[in-house]
């Protein structure tokens, strides 16, 4: 079930201290799931998108994580790079790989929701999407390489201000982590990123959420990698994500099902 944007709305305000409390003790529980079955000097090697860095460690704690941008890790499973599962923030990047061969068919984890985001004190005194356009306004973005900067595109097209709000662009960032730093250190007065990014940052930086007719789909998909050592287990991380507790941890940090 995806959710609309009145339930992202909720969604937003109910999530807090409390779901993450309870997130963590879900992972205490299931986070051996995934190496259940295999020697435990065994850790699987997971390429996941930025914007997972703080919920797969709660899925799955004793894997082996790189985060970054969905297309830089791309490009390291293209280039041979060791890697057992990879999950990206769109459709786009394992689909590719899928296509040339080099991971199994992906298959959607979760939605995640893309918002504004403004430093803690709001200097610029941004309320709306409206008031990014406005002379002087520092944007950062990701870059175009990276879903949240394609998402960012798409909401500034869906409004009709992709003029206006590139001329207002300082930052163009390489992944979402990053564009949180900016604007929590007060670089820029307004950046684009996912709501679960903007929930791990609270108290650093305030999350304002985009028009309905802004909204890009935006999707998570996760994929085996078909040179793994592991396959067996880096199915079983596949399962555990996709499982009920799995989908309980990602609804704590604020992803909608997939």
């Amino acid at each position: 079930m995806r959710l609309s944007t009145i339930g992202w709305a909720r969604r937003f305000a109910a999530v807090g201290v409390a779901g993450v409390i309870a997130a963590s003790a879900l992972a205490a529980a299931s986070g051996q799931a995934a190496g259940a079955a295999r020697p435990a000097s065994v850790r699987l090697a997971i390429l996941g998108a930025a914007s997972l860095t703080q919920v797969f460690p709660k899925i799955a704690p004793l894997e082996n994580y790189t985060f970054n941008g969905s297309g830089a890790l791309e490009t390291d499973i293209e280039q041979g790079a060791p890697a057992d599962v990879y999950a990206a923030a769109n459709a786009k990047d394992p689909e590719q790989l899928y296509a040339a061969g080099l991971v199994y068919k992906p298959v959607e984890f979760a939605t995640n929701l893309l918002v504004m985001i403004v430093p803690k004190d709001n200097p610029a005194h941004i309320t709306s999407v409206a008031d990014i356009t406005k002379p002087g306004v520092k944007i950062v973005v990701c870059n175009a390489t990276v879903p949240c900067g394609d998402y960012a595109a798409n909401a500034f097209a869906n409004l009709g201000i992709t003029a206006a709000a590139t001329a207002n662009i300082v930052s163009e960032e390489t992944d979402v982590t990053q564009v949180v730093a900016q604007i929590a250190a007060g670089e820029g007065d307004v950046g684009f990123v996912y709501i679960t990014d903007a929930l791990a940052a609270a108290g650093k930086v305030h999350a304002i959420l985009l028009p309905a007719q802004a909204m890009p789909h935006t999707q998570d998909f996760i994929c085996v990698v078909k040179s793994s050592p592991n396959l067996a287990a880096a199915r079983a991380f596949v399962k555990l994500v996709l499982s009920k507790k799995g989908q309980k941890i990602l609804r704590a940090a604020g992803f909608g099902n997939g």
